[in-house]
């Protein structure tokens, strides 16, 4: 029987790349957009659901459910970027930034797992970032949900090894998608006291995922973590010296590990 897979944001990006994958190598595949209507020649059908919106995450589960009568594999891939110096980040763009990358996918395992548990089975997966590891500048709102979210899934293992359902975290570096258009910037002031330094790294940014690597590694990586019978709880996937980046904050003394990065940010 071909395993049932919900991919939130899955209609471009790594998302995309995952589901065309994945239904090559036999799956079903099911993934989500706010405006599925844009997407009508997507290989894999594209089911209406905004992760901050409750209703539609209920709806969306239900319908793949109704239809398959089984749920095997969620992954939390719906995300949104943002930058800015903290203090001219406008809260409400903060929270919003947490109601996508934290609290939407909180509530989208909380609607599977009534059916996961009834399978006894079920494999949950958490897209995050290495930027969640660290506190980087300018992008620090982004470092935090992420983050976040690595943290949660941590406890929210252990709290269902019972039931046979395992959830692990995958943290992409840099990959070359669309991330940036959908980013929330905040707005380069003239008069701001952060101009040269917050344009200069937002700069830099944007060059690294203009640079990024193939989505299709991340593909790669899933169905390897989705083929392994007990999935760690960290997983990595990115340029060798960006996961290195979080080897080196686990080892280094906190202020040396800032001056680097304050060195590559040019700060």
């Amino acid at each position: 029987m071909s395993k049932v897979v919900l991919i939130t944001g899955g209609s471009s990006g790594i998302g995309k790349s995952i589901g065309e994958f994945l239904i090559k190598k036999g799956f079903v595949v099911y993934g989500t957009s706010r405006n599925p209507e844009k997407y009508k020649d997507s290989k894999f059908p594209i089911l209406a659901l905004d992760v901050k919106v409750l209703d539609t995450i209920h709806s969306t589960v239900s319908k793949i459910i109704e239809i398959e009568n089984r749920l095997d594999i969620v992954i939390n891939n719906a995300g949104a970027g943002i930058t800015g110096p903290i203090e001219e980040i406008p809260e409400i763009e903060i929270k919003n930034n947490f109601e996508t990358n934290f609290f939407g996918p909180i509530n989208v395992v909380k609607s599977v797992l009534p059916q996961m548990r009834k399978q006894q089975s079920g494999l949950i997966i958490n897209i995050t970032s290495i930027a969640g590891y660290m506190g980087l500048p300018y992008r620090g709102i982004y470092s935090a949900s992420k983050g976040a979210l690595e943290l949660i899934t941590e406890a929210f293992r252990m709290e269902l090894k019972d039931f046979n359902i395992q959830m692990t975290n995958v943290a992409p570096g840099d990959f070359a998608t669309n991330i940036a258009e959908g980013r929330y910037h905040a707005p380069l002031l003239d008069n701001s006291p952060y101009n040269k330094p917050y344009g200069d790294t937002l700069e830099l940014m944007n060059k690294h995922v203009d640079n990024g690597s193939n989505p299709n590694i991340m593909a790669e990586a899933i169905f390897r973590i989705i083929n392994t019978s007990h999935p760690k709880v960290h997983y990595k996937v990115g340029e060798t010296l960006q996961k290195f980046s979080i080897v080196l904050k686990r080892i280094l003394p906190d202020k040396v590990y800032e001056k680097l990065l304050m060195k590559h940010y040019k700060l």
